[in-house]
């Protein structure tokens, strides 16, 4: 039997808010929350841009846990904690088992990394802190996300650079369809402000002096951000037996890779991931009313992404509503594209379409509707969520109204 997987809550923070309402409102505006970074350890990189979170909200983690927590875990189980609430659910010791999660990645404990290398090679220090592997490996957010809520279904890790949030929930989908749990948390979350992380950014030379301005012609590349993003799934008979109520079904997912370069992005590869979500979707490409872009704000994704869209939506594509919400939440990496199923899962609730925020100059090459700077009303039946990371690993997710 193809059990079919809803979403009945959703969770997140990131430079826009602290909650899922609050992010949904700032990105639906168009409002950037992109501006010096402040609250981090810096050194030398000052000027630098990004989208942090400025204060987090109050919570009644235990210490213990807290204390065992880098920042990644701890927005993973921020939100995870949030969307458990909006969906109404609990565990017992019946069905704990049947509750599983899956967080996506994209680094690790960035601040105990950077505080360890630190303490061991400037200031002389022989040892570091018990808990430093612990904190810094990269599934602890979701076995943070397990110890919090009780978890005892399938629990793990997820990393495939700014692809990490849509894979992981394309695992859980897997899981509940498999029947290993009826309940899945899934997402991703990433923390990357810490020095060393900022500059290895900045050797690439794809960062932004100012803001993020996907598909605009003056674009000068993307802006970090920090965040998570978290949703809880259930099989359809679950959901329906309890009375939950149903944001949105993940239709359909489509995955591929480009086996082209570690860092220059393809256009098979995107589009074949496309056009793999439509089939397992059942869906034809008229059917998509609205697709979060990955949008990142550089020449090559922008120009690449765009003509991938031609390729799969041919005419179609110049009909549905594009925007890449970047724009306003920065690309937060392994958490990005779980920020953007969030965008995707509330446009199909309001029937509202989320603008690309900075836009100022049409570029040629990217000639699609992108929705620019005000945000549009209209039917979103389905909405389509683009991940293409580096390493060309690709995840596309289909949302639909239930």
């Amino acid at each position: 039997m193809d059990r079919r997987v809803v979403i009945t809550g959703v969770g997140g923070l990131c430079g826009l808010g602290t909650d899922a309402a609050s992010m949904w409102k700032e990105m639906r505006e168009g409002r950037s929350a992109i501006g010096p970074i402040a609250n981090s350890e810096l050194h030398d990189l000052e000027g630098m841009t990004g989208a942090e979170i400025k204060a987090l909200p109050q919570h009644d983690i235990n210490r213990k846990q807290f204390v065992s927590m880098d920042r990644f875990s701890l927005l993973a189980v921020l939100a995870a904690r949030e969307a458990m609430r909006q969906a109404g659910l609990s565990w017992d010791e019946g069905n704990a088992h049947r509750f599983g999660a899956t967080v996506g990645v994209g680094g690790l404990g960035w601040d105990v990394m950077e505080e360890t290398y630190r303490a061991l090679l400037l200031d002389g220090a022989r040892r570091v802190g018990i808990l430093a592997v612990p904190k810094t490996m990269p599934s602890a957010a979701a076995g943070q996300v397990s110890l919090s809520l009780g978890l005892r279904g399938p629990v793990f890790g997820v990393t495939s650079a700014c692809a990490s949030a849509n894979h992981a929930i394309a695992s859980a989908v897997d899981q509940i369809k498999l029947g290993r749990a009826d309940v899945m948390v899934s997402g991703g979350s990433d923390a990357p402000f810490a020095w060393g992380v900022l500059k290895a950014w900045e050797a690439m030379r794809v960062l932004s002096p100012d803001t993020c301005r996907p598909f605009s012609a003056d674009r000068k590349g993307l802006v970090l951000g920090e965040g998570a993003g978290m949703a809880v799934l259930e099989s359809y008979e679950h959901a329906t037996r309890r009375g939950a109520t149903i944001l949105a079904e993940i239709a359909g997912v489509g995955l591929s890779a480009d086996a082209f370069h570690i860092a220059a992005p393809s256009v098979e590869g995107p589009a074949s991931a496309m056009r793999a979500c439509l089939a397992d979707a059942g869906l034809n490409a008229e059917d998509v009313d609205y697709l979060n872009a990955h949008g990142t704000g550089t020449k090559s994704n922008d120009q690449t992404e765009t003509a991938a869209i031609k390729r799969v939506f041919g005419n179609h594509a110049y009909s549905m509503s594009i925007s890449s919400t970047k724009s306003t939440h920065a690309h937060c990496l392994g958490a990005a594209s779980a920020l953007e199923m969030i965008a995707c899962v509330m446009a199909i609730q309001e029937d509202v379409v989320p603008p690309t925020a900075n836009y100022r100059e049409p570029d040629p090459a990217c000639d699609l509707d992108i929705t620019p700077n005000v945000p549009r009303e209209r039917k979103v039946r389905v909405a389509m969520s683009n991940a293409f990371a580096m390493g060309g690993t690709n995840a596309v997710l289909a949302f639909r109204q239930v």
